[in-house]
C-alpha cells in the first residue's frame, strides 16, 4: 500500500490549508456536510488544487463518518498488528497460503503476456509484480469494501486522538483526501463510488490517491487508468512505482547470510533496511556471504527478521532492490513475503 504503512503503510496538506479541529469520537454515522470545519477545508483545498469550490464542498459533504476506519486506526489495532509482524514465520504463513498460490497461478496464466510486456517495458520482474498483488489483495479478491470518500474524510477530520502520531497521520489523510478529489475530477469518477481499504487504498495494487496520481499508468492505452479491472494498468502501475524508486533490472533482491559468533551486530544493523555496507565491510563485521554476494558491486543491508521470542532471527543481505520493495510498505517482513510469494507463483505458473 504505497505511502501509507509507516506507509506507509509521506505527509503534508492541512498545514497549507488550515487544520480541522479534532472532533469527539462520533457514535453514529453523520454527514460531513454538517461540519463547518470540513466545509472550510473543502473550500481551501479547492483553491489550492484548482478545483471548483462548490463541487469540492458538495463532494466532501457526501462523505459519512466511518466508525470502522476510526477504530482500525486506534493504537490498540496498530499494536496488535506490529506484534504479529515481528514473527517472520507467522507473518509468512499469512501470505504463502494455498489460496494465495492458486489465485496467483490463475492470475499469471490469464495475464502471462501482459506480465511479460510490463517486465520488458519497465525492467521489473513479473514475479515481483505478482508478489505485490498477492500480498495486497490476493489478486483482486480483497480490494476493500469501504467507500474511499468516507474513510478519507473520517481520517482527515476525526482521526483518533489517542494515537501517538495523531496530528501527523491526520495531516497525511487530509492530503490524501485532497488528492482523491483531484483524482476524481481528473478521471471522471464520482467521489462517492470508489471502494477501497479502511485506509483509503484502492484497486488490486492498493494505491493511495497520491500514488495513483503520481505513478499509475494507462498501459492498455484505452485513455483511462483502471486499477480494478485492467490487468495491464495494474501491473504497469506497480512496475512504474518500483522503477520510480530506483529498481535496478537484473539485480537480486537479497542474498543468504550467516553470522560468526563474534559478529558486530550493532554495526551490521545500524542502518536497519537501508543498504549502506559493501560486501567486504559486511564480511569484516562478521557476516558470512555466498560467492555471488561477494561479487555484488552495490551497497547491502543486513536484514533481521525476528521469529518471536523463543526462536533465533532469520537474516538476509538485502540489496537496493530489496529496499525498493520496502518503499511500497516500509517493512522487511512485507518485502520478504512479496519476494517469496512472487517466486512461488512464478514457479507454479510455469
Amino acid at each position: 500500500m504505497p505511502f501509507l504503512t509507516r506507509r506507509t503503510f509521506a505527509l503534508g496538506a492541512l498545514a497549507a490549508c488550515g487544520s480541522p479541529v479534532f472532533a469527539q469520537d462520533a457514535p453514529e454515522a453523520f454527514s460531513y456536510a454538517e461540519r463547518g470545519d470540513a466545509m472550510r477545508w473543502a473550500a481551501e483545498a479547492a483553491a489550492r488544487l484548482g478545483l471548483d469550490a462548490q463541487w469540492a464542498q458538495q463532494s466532501v459533504g457526501r462523505a459519512r463518518f466511518s466508525a470502522d476506519a476510526q477504530r482500525l486506526m486506534r493504537p490498540a489495532a496498530y499494536s496488535q498488528a506490529s506484534s504479529a509482524a515481528r514473527n517472520w514465520r507467522a507473518y509468512r504463513k499469512r501470505f504463502l497460503t494455498s489460496v494465495h498460490l492458486e489465485a496467483g497461478r490463475r492470475f499469471w496464466q490469464a495475464h502471462r503476456a501482459t506480465l511479460a510486456r510490463v517486465e520488458q517495458a519497465y525492467g521489473v520482474p513479473a514475479a515481483a509484480i505478482a508478489g505485490i498483488l498477492g500480498v495486497e489483495t490476493i489478486y483482486g479478491r480483497n480490494v476493500g469494501k469501504h467507500r474511499v470518500l468516507d474513510v478519507l474524510a473520517t481520517l482527515a477530520f476525526d482521526f483518533p486522538q489517542d494515537h501517538p502520531r495523531a496530528a501527523q497521520r491526520q495531516t497525511f489523510f487530509a492530503r490524501e483526501l485532497g488528492h482523491f478529489l483531484a483524482l476524481c475530477r481528473e478521471s471522471g469518477m464520482e467521489p462517492d463510488e470508489p471502494r477501497g481499504s479502511y485506509a483509503g487504498a484502492m484497486g488490486l495494487p492498493q494505491f493511495m490517491p497520491s500514488s495513483w496520481r503520481q505513478w499509475a499508468v494507462d498501459f492498455d492505452g484505452d485513455g483511462r487508468i483502471d486499477l480494478w479491472g485492467s490487468a495491464a494498468d495494474v501491473c504497469a502501475s506497480v512496475a512504474n512505482y518500483f522503477r520510480a524508486f530506483g529498481w535496478r533490472p537484473g539485480l537480486p533482491t537479497h542474498y543468504g547470510v550467516s553470522l560468526r559468533p563474534q559478529a558486530d551486530m550493532a554495526a551490521l544493523l545500524e542502518h536497519d533496511i537501508l543498504p549502506t555496507l559493501t560486501a567486504q565491510r559486511m564480511q569484516e563485521l562478521g557476516a558470512l556471504l555466498p560467492e555471488e554476494a561477494l561479487e555484488h558491486d552495490g551497497p547491502l543491508a543486513l536484514i533481521e527478521l525476528q521469529n518471536g521470542e523463543r526462536d533465533a532471527p532469520t537474516y538476509v543481505a538485502g540489496t537496493e532492490n530489496f529496499y525498493v520493495i520496502t518503499r511500497y510498505n516500509w517493512s522487511a517482513y512485507y518485502a520478504m513475503a512479496v519476494i517469496e510469494l512472487g517466486r512461488l507463483v512464478a514457479a507454479q505458473a510455469g
